[in-house]
């Protein structure tokens, strides 16, 4: 051994400098960072609580793993920490895209409402355009689906300072959409009803399938139940409403803001907004 390497003490603490591994680096725990254990797991961060990440695979399940060493970003170990809380500073963006209004406080509601076909379409125009609902003082209400659509219209009774906005899946030629739509919209409450859609099966596919993590929604045939059949076509749990329901709360999950939509869905919402809000002639 060349004792001289080491200056001539190799207990000296300029060799155990050289002989000790630099630490691995710092990086925060920021929400979808994908990172792998040193076992081979490998996740997308979807939360930090108590001290654990916790750490989203492609199947959906959830796994928390204690912060610090262990993991690794691009092949290099890395140190997870937490996330910097970051600060609010000046006029921020809402998710829809809009100015959000600092010290909102809460506004009546107004008489006008805006009906969508069911819970998970209500959920996703919340989570997008809550704030600016609140600002209009505009409620969301779900249908639980729309082929009681002229009895609901009926029983509301609309009028030009209590509108009806209605967003439909499915809305395209030939649909049952279209159809209950037209006999509403030609039927005695037709000009205070504004009737819009999207034309996707389900909200489900209003959103980017990239953002999810696949390269398109699947095929399901007619006949066969859509979100099941998408469920299992992506190979995630299909079995009961339960599973159902836990798949759209991860989905839901992955919407940051307007960008992870398809646009044939934002004009809409916006449309409805602005009829039910707009002044009485």
């Amino acid at each position: 051994m060349d004792w001289g390497s080491w200056g001539g003490d190799v207990l000296s603490a300029e060799a155990r400098a050289a002989r000790t591994p630099a630490p691995p680096r710092r990086v925060p725990a920021e929400r979808e960072l994908v990172v792998e254990r040193h076992d081979g797991y490998v996740g997308a961060v979807v939360g930090v609580e108590s001290g654990n990440v916790h750490l989203e695979d492609r199947r959906g399940k959830v796994r928390a793993f204690p912060l610090g060493r262990g993991f690794f970003v691009d092949g290099v170990e890395v140190e997870l920490v937490p996330a910097a809380a970051k600060a609010a500073a000046g006029p921020t963006r809402t998710a829809s895209g809009s100015r959000a209004v600092a010290d909102l406080k809460a506004r009546v509601a107004l008489p006008s409402r805006i009906l969508v076909e069911g819970v998970h379409d209500a959920e996703l125009v919340e989570q997008v355009w809550g704030h600016d609902l609140r600002v209009e003082g505009v409620v969301v209400e779900p249908l639980h689906g729309a082929d009681d659509l002229a009895a609901i219209v009926a029983e509301f009774r609309p009028t030009r300072e209590r509108r009806l906005g209605i967003l439909l899946d499915h809305l395209v030629r030939g649909s049952k959409e279209t159809r209950i739509a037209e006999a509403v919209t030609s039927g005695p409450h037709g000009a205070h009803v504004r009737i819009v859609g999207h034309p996707f099966i389900d909200i489900w596919q209003a959103i980017k399938p990239a953002r999810l993590g696949i390269a398109a929604w699947p095929e399901v045939p007619r006949g066969e139940d859509w979100k099941r059949g998408t469920l299992q076509r992506l190979g995630m749990p299909h079995g009961s409403q339960e599973d159902v329901g836990r798949a759209w709360q991860r989905m839901r999950s992955r919407v940051r803001d307007w960008n992870d939509l398809e646009p044939e869905l934002l004009g809409r919402v916006e449309e409805l907004i602005d009829f039910v809000t707009a002044p009485a002639a």
